[in-house]
């Protein structure tokens, strides 16, 4: 049944709605998260909330993320592993670090290319002489 092609109204609903896949993969990281020791929990959420503003916005590379995030705290909690080790003494480097290891999204990433061509367009022009 996996392999099996979607419907044509299956492939209009996701354009408009998502990946129906994603979502299921999100709501299944959200109940393990849920799962998680109450500061395990808690740093997942503070970390959930700093991706949503600054981690890739892609569903398939987010939710890869987000599943590998689980992965590391249930193992950390099962190891009983404080909060503090795993995130060492910057929180911000540890999550900066994170998010390096996967693609920005293709929104961010274009606008990235777009910004920096700009700045490149207005180095050029300074070195005109006017």
């Amino acid at each position: 049944m996996a392999d099996e092609p979607k419907s044509r109204a299956l492939q209009y609903l996701e354009i408009v709605t998502g990946s129906l896949e994603d979502k299921k993969r999100y709501r299944q990281y959200k109940a393990r998260v849920k799962q998680l020791p109450p500061d395990h929990r808690a740093a997942v959420e503070a970390l959930e909330r700093y991706l949503l503003h600054f981690g890739p916005v892609d569903g398939a590379g987010a939710i890869t993320m987000y599943e590998d995030l689980a992965d590391l705290f249930e193992q950390a909690a099962a190891d009983g592993t404080p909060i503090r080790d795993i995130f060492g003494q910057d929180p911000v480097e540890f999550v900066e670090a994170f998010m390096a290891t996967y693609p920005l999204g293709q929104y961010r990433a274009r606008e990235r290319a777009r910004f920096t061509s700009a700045v490149e367009r207005a180095a050029q022009e300074d070195r005109i002489p006017r």
